[in-house]
């Protein structure tokens, strides 16, 4: 699972039957080092979401085979899948040495 950030919503005219009840996200994967800016320094993917994140939102997602695996046995055509919303991280300041 990695942190990302919305950027921006994708609009199909049609789609596969079993891509209902969601939306494509833009997310911009980010590393620890990104957490306090806008975006990273990485290409946006395109993800599924059915929690209804919002431009801007700090998510959890999961890429790859794995990213399908909480629609089986239907399974869905998708390679990353936004599995949380983040309303915080805590975590410690780097020290300067």
């Amino acid at each position: 699972m990695r942190i990302g950030r919305t950027i921006g919503c994708v609009t199909l005219t049609e789609a596969h039957p079993t891509m209902k009840g969601g939306l494509l996200r833009l997310v911009v994967p980010l590393r620890a080092e990104d957490l306090d800016n806008e975006d990273g320094p990485t290409e946006a993917i395109i993800a599924w979401d059915e929690l209804g994140a919002g431009n801007g939102q700090l998510i959890a997602f999961s890429e790859g085979g794995e990213a399908a695996q909480p629609f089986q046995p239907e399974g869905k055509p998708i390679d990353a899948y936004i599995s949380a919303l983040i309303d915080q991280i805590d975590r410690p300041k780097p020290t300067e040495s």
